[in-house]
């Protein structure tokens, strides 16, 4: 017969479980099938002398294949108790049964078989050799085919499952605006597509591999382990210059190029292996996800552009008054620290930090005469000095950009005082816009901490005191305690950023 060998088996054994108060039964069976052999397969014999212990024995093991099961035991219908708890209340539909009576009056064959879910009846008389051979043959080989039926079935579950999440993650991928929370998200997004805890995005400087860790610009990581080790930047220089994805040992590389002539490289520590299904989801994933990517850097582009060609207008109006470049430049950062610090959200800090290098666009348009004087101005003279801030709304008026808008307001509003004594609104309070009032103590803070041609730079201490002076009057007094309280890291700018 095909299905007896004496090869040994490589593959784990079929579980059958023997359900029998008859110890005499256990033995015989176990006997007749010890060379039984399915695919290569040989049998695993669990034992069980009653309905409650078998129920035990099936409820703790799910992989048990075959049931040889006894009608009469501890009660007359023991076996047929087992066979519909295992269908109905274990809901274990997979597991082949065989039902052995020697006592065939007590359960009719017919009603067993259409009542009970069970899948062979057979008398203990009639299971000869060869009929046990071929029965257990028969049903063993029906339990492997379900098996392999459920396996596709899970796997398009499971297929099925991974694309809505795909399509979840896209959908939330989609809604980022800067390369960073672009990459974070999407980090966040694939390691819960895939269930990973230690991961890490990163990015090619450019399109060229260049040798050392310096080729790799990190965009988000989870978890705190350091990732980027010489072996690990070997992988990513590795994948970069095959273009490809691979697996090595517990750490998978991606790679995934994208029209803008860059490439994202995802990191996956701790990975045993991705399955075949894990992997084209990824694929699918990542490949979703590369307009997004291209769009993003574009963006960036355009942003960064747009923020270097203020920065530098800034620059050439404050030499001009010949104030010192990095005034603006140390503006920028405080003003992103102080923003910071009182919790806006990331998107609005970065369109400040970019708008606030043009508070004094409208100082382009002052007269030399006016704006060079070394000395105090006259009344008329400083009547022409208030006017920049309009000027300067004037100049960026009417742009819908989020930069250049924000960077209108701050030019028109940055010369109000907390106390309605400014100009040239005379707005108060919380009438002053947000950006206005963080800008004016970040130019104050700076101005006070550094020389100009009508002044020394004040010692830091003083430059507190002062600013707790006119907290109230002048400035915000909760931007100003924000300042002190981070006056560290301003410090730490300006000392960055001298003149």
């Amino acid at each position: 017969m095909s299905f007896l060998s004496s090869a040994s088996p490589k593959l784990p054994p079929w579980k059958v479980l023997l359900v029998d108060d008859e110890p005499d039964i256990h033995d015989i069976t176990k006997l007749t099938l010890a060379r039984f052999r399915l695919d290569g397969r040989s049998l695993s014999f669990v034992h069980a002398y009653s309905g409650e212990e078998a129920k035990q024995v099936l409820a703790r093991a799910s992989d048990i294949a075959l049931v040889f099961l006894d009608v009469v035991m501890e009660r007359e219908d023991s076996g047929l108790e087992v066979a519909r708890w295992m269908r109905q209340d274990l809901d274990n539909q997979f597991t082949r049964i065989v039902l052995r009576t020697g006592q065939p009056g007590q359960a009719p064959e017919e009603r067993v078989i259409v009542d009970y879910d069970i899948n062979d009846y057979k008398e203990k008389t009639e299971l000869d050799r060869t009929k046990l051979f071929t029965t257990t043959f028969a049903a063993l080989r029906a339990y492997r085919d379900i098996m392999k039926v459920e396996e596709a079935r899970q796997q398009q579950m499971h297929y099925r499952e991974g694309l809505e999440r795909v399509i979840a993650a896209s959908t939330h991928i989609f809604k980022q605006r800067n390369l960073r929370d672009f990459a974070s998200g999407l980090l966040q997004q694939v390691v819960a597509l895939l269930r990973l805890e230690h991961s890490m995005l990163l990015r090619l400087r450019g399109a060229t591999a260049i040798a050392g860790e310096g080729d790799f610009e990190v965009l988000a990581q989870i978890g705190e382990e350091t990732l980027l080790t010489p072996e690990l930047i070997a992988q990513l220089q590795a994948a970069e210059r095959n273009r490809i994805s691979k697996l090595e040992g517990d750490t998978y590389v991606g790679y995934f190029p994208n029209q803008s002539g860059k490439a994202s490289l995802l990191v996956l520590k701790g990975v045993d292996e991705i399955s075949e299904i894990d992997t084209k989801l990824l694929e699918i994933f990542c490949s979703d996800v590369a307009i997004a990517f291209d769009n993003i850097l574009l963006n960036q582009e355009i942003t960064d552009t747009q923020a270097e060609l203020i920065m530098r207008l800034g620059d050439v109006v404050e030499s001009r008054s010949n104030e010192a470049g990095n005034h603006v430049r140390r503006m920028s950062e405080v003003c992103h620290l102080l923003a910071k610090a009182s919790g806006m959200p990331d998107d609005e800090t970065a369109v400040l930090k970019h708008a606030a290098p043009m508070h004094d666009i409208g100082k382009i348009a002052t007269p030399d005469a006016v704006l060079l004087k070394p000395g105090k101005l006259t009344a008329e003279e400083w009547e022409i000095m208030k006017q920049h801030p309009a000027v300067g709304a004037s100049i960026l008026d009417g742009s819908q950009r989020p930069i250049l808008k924000a960077a209108a307001v701050i030019a028109h509003q940055h010369h109000e005082k907390y106390d309605g004594s400014g100009y040239p609104q005379g707005l108060k309070g919380e009438d002053i816009h947000l950006y206005a009032r963080i800008v004016a103590v970040a130019d104050v803070f700076d101005a006070l901490m550094h020389k100009r041609v009508y002044k020394d730079a004040w010692p830091v201490d003083k430059v507190i005191d002062y600013l707790r002076e006119v907290a109230g009057k002048h400035l915000d007094p909760r931007f100003v305690e924000l300042l002190i309280d981070n006056v560290d890291e301003a410090l730490a700018i300006t000392a960055r950023l001298p003149d």
